[in-house]
């Protein structure tokens, strides 16, 4: 291991070297980030999950900005022209830019005006010229250096002023500077080019708009380039051209007076002009462009994971309902189970396409949702939020209020509803069924357990982001698939009912050895024990003891099965239950938490010699073995009753859920059929970072409708009393 990356890494972390080693080690030993985080607080100190990827990533990037370093300097002394100076400058570099910079000079390059200069032999006449010399005549020191292809001192003074100003363009310290400088100072401009490709105008607010580098919002750096690429508008990076130049001059003059004083300042303009800015200013697009898509991968991975912590809904019977006009609204009915006990299909909206809708159709519609209602004692109807959803919505609530139903209804956000249903996974679960039945089926299992069915969804097309289209794709994946596998492990899995698509996800577990698991328990109806995970094809002993903490089996033989308690810690915990006078039987029992208020932690700490994280997730366990950490996340609101777009008015005040939360605000559903957008300006009389600081994916808020716009369909609302 690299100890000087481990010290930078413990400084910049603000924990101990030990620590960071703790992890590189586990993680070298294949060891998943879930397994450390849960099973080896006692080795780490406690680090968490996003803990652990910092050190990992941190060390990867220090490893790789090492081996850069390496090669550098081999390539630099292979030419003979390393220094000490040169040498220590690219050791202390701390990132992979500054040791570009110090390479710059010493690279091979293509053909310039400068490498033709040199071959021209004119380098001598620009270390002269750079040389600061205060005497004699410069013509003279010039006509040295006329030849063949050099018939004049003004050819030859004109070719060694390019040299120069590569020399100058090349130096690492003025780069730095002027990069420096233009993330302080600079400014990025946007003005339109043609009117004609952007028709509605998305991108009005760029048309004519300058903004400081060190203040601009990631996501209108985002909006800036996605514009830009579709020939909306032009972008300019300005940075300090007259700063700039005065330290460049300033550094290579020092003021003297030299012979060579006109040409030198001309060779800094023009190194600036033609080398310098056109450089930096595309490295300053590509350090914005990098911090943008980190916020707003930060920002997705916040949304996605409240999104798949949702509370569930168990124990309830779903109807579920993918809306539609012409081709009617799909209906499938989901027991408490998830299983599909009935499908189904309706047409109450053709009028809200302007044609006019027989009755009789209209009440038949009605009937068979009374009648499923009825007949499987449907207590939820969840509705998608797609085409046709609030006229589907309006048809469910007069249902519900012309015949006193007890049943409630909630509009589920249906993105990525369509990726699953058309995916594979979907048609081998129902081979039987159309895209949109299936579409419904999955509607109506989001709000009994949204994590076990959104992870049959590609992480990014589960829509809680923004310009998540314009991000670079393997980067929001990663970070996507973190998320979602942080939530499972978390939450942990039934290993007798859950599906492979979450099992997939589970610490230490490929889809292959997911796919025995499951093949295991077809054909041996179920797991008794978390022992019986052993004799699966291919789940090896480091497998075993990655994955078998976060698998639980609710009616086993043995009720440690059924706790996130590991098994490497069984003895422990079954010698802990000894000295309490219990057995594993009373595991959440009114019983078992006294008994457990009662216990002198540090006392069984020293007699067991268990660290207090294990002892203290052993008792934990003792209590509460199911205990679901969605609990403390809130859940879906349900309605009955609907208000429409059109009675909304200014300083009306709306109970609403969270759908999305973006960097410039968040957007909330009113059950008033388009989406109202709370600006962050508009959260609190205070100033907030980040509207995620305030506000997260799933949250019941109440809002005062402060503007609206019933032609564009938008609406703002404010957290507080305007």
């Amino acid at each position: 291991m690299n100890e000087e990356i481990i010290k930078n890494i413990a400084q910049e972390l603000k924990v101990k070297e030990e620590q960071v080693k703790a992890v590189l080690e586990l993680l070298e030993n294949d060891a998943t980030v879930a397994f450390i985080a849960r099973y080896r607080k006692e080795v780490t100190g406690g680090l968490d999950e996003e803990q652990i990827r910092v050190i990992d990533d941190e060390y990867q990037y220090g490893l790789s900005l090492q081996k850069r370093k390496d090669d550098v300097i081999r390539l630099i002394e292979e030419k003979g022209l390393m220094t000490d100076e040169l040498k220590e400058e690219i050791l202390k570099a701390s990132k992979l830019i500054e040791v570009e910079d110090l390479y710059r000079p010493y690279k091979e390059k293509k053909k310039t005006k400068a490498t033709t200069a040199i071959a021209l032999g004119l380098e001598p006449l620009a270390d002269i010229m750079l040389s600061l010399p205060r005497s004699g005549d410069k013509f003279e020191i010039a006509k040295e250096y006329i030849t063949e292809k050099v018939p004049t001192v003004e050819e030859a003074i004109t070719q060694a002023k390019y040299i120069v100003a590569e020399k100058i363009s090349d130096n690492a310290e003025y780069r730095k500077h002027i990069r420096e400088a233009a993330l302080k100072y600079g400014t990025i401009s946007c003005k339109k080019k043609n009117n004609e490709l952007d028709p509605e105008e998305k991108y009005k607010n760029y048309y004519e708009a300058t903004e400081r580098l060190a203040f601009i919002k990631a996501h209108r750096i985002l909006a800036i380039n996605r514009a830009e690429n579709e020939d909306v508008i032009t972008v300019t990076v300005g940075l300090q051209p007259e700063r700039d130049v005065e330290h460049i001059r300033y550094n290579v003059t020092h003021n003297y007076n030299s012979i060579f004083n006109e040409e030198l300042v001309d060779s800094i303009a023009d190194a600036y002009k033609r080398l310098i800015a056109p450089s930096i200013q595309r490295e300053i697009r590509v350090i914005l462009t990098e911090k943008a898509e980190e916020q707003a991968i930060h920002i997705f991975s916040i949304n996605l994971q409240h999104l798949l912590l949702q509370a569930p809904m168990k124990g309830h019977v779903v109807l579920g309902v993918d809306p539609a006009f012409r081709t009617g609204c799909k209906l499938a009915v989901i027991s408490p189970n998830s299983k599909v006990l009935e499908i189904g299909v309706i047409y109450p909206n053709e009028k809200a396409k302007g044609a006019t809708i027989d009755p009789r159709v209209l009440e038949k519609s009605k009937k068979t949702i009374v009648d499923l209602i009825t007949k499987y004692k449907v207590e939820i109807i969840a509705i998608g939020n797609g085409t046709a959803s609030r006229e589907t919505e309006s048809f469910i609530a007069e249902v519900i209020n012309e015949n006193h139903l007890t049943a409630k209804y909630v509009v589920v956000s249906e993105a990525g509803a369509s990726v699953y249903s058309a995916s594979p996974l979907a048609m081998e679960e129902f081979p039987d069924l159309s895209v949109e039945q299936r579409s419904a089926i999955s509607i109506a299992r989001r709000i009994q357990d949204p994590l076990a069915e959104l992870v049959k969804i590609e992480p990014k097309s589960i829509g809680v982001g923004q310009y998540q289209h314009d991000i670079a794709q393997n980067r929001l994946s990663k970070s996507l698939e973190d998320v979602v596998v942080d939530a499972v492990n978390k939450v942990g899995v039934n290993l007798n009912t859950c599906s492979p698509s979450l099992l997939s996800y589970v610490s230490g577990l490929s889809k292959g050895v997911a796919k025995n698991i499951i093949d295991y328990r077809e054909k041996n109806d179920k797991f008794h024990s978390r022992e019986e995970l052993k004799k699966v094809a291919k789940l090896g002993p480091k497998t075993y003891e990655q994955c078998v903490g976060f698998l639980r089996i609710l009616e086993g033989a043995n009720p440690l099965d059924m706790t996130p308690i590991h098994p490497e810690s069984y003895d422990k915990a079954e010698a802990i239950l000894k000295k309490m006078n219990m057995t594993s039987q009373s595991i959440g029992s009114d019983e078992m938490a006294e008994a457990v208020s009662k216990l002198d932690k540090e006392a069984l700490h020293k007699e067991f010699a268990i660290d207090m994280y294990t002892l203290n997730d052993i008792l934990d366990a003792f209590v509460a073995p199911l205990r679901d950490i969605r609990d403390s996340y809130p859940g879906l609101k349900l309605r009955s009753d609907i208000m429409h777009f059109e009675d909304v008015k200014i300083g009306d005040e709306l109970d609403g859920i969270v759908r999305n939360v973006v960097d410039f605000g968040a957007f909330i559903d009113c059950g008033v059929k388009y989406d109202g957008l709370l600006h962050v300006s508009k959260m609190s009389t205070q100033k907030i970072n980040h509207p995620s600081d305030l506000l997260n994916v799933g949250d019941e808020i109440h809002v005062y409708v402060i503007d609206i716009d019933y032609n564009k369909h938008k609406m703002a609302l404010a957290l507080y009393k305007m």
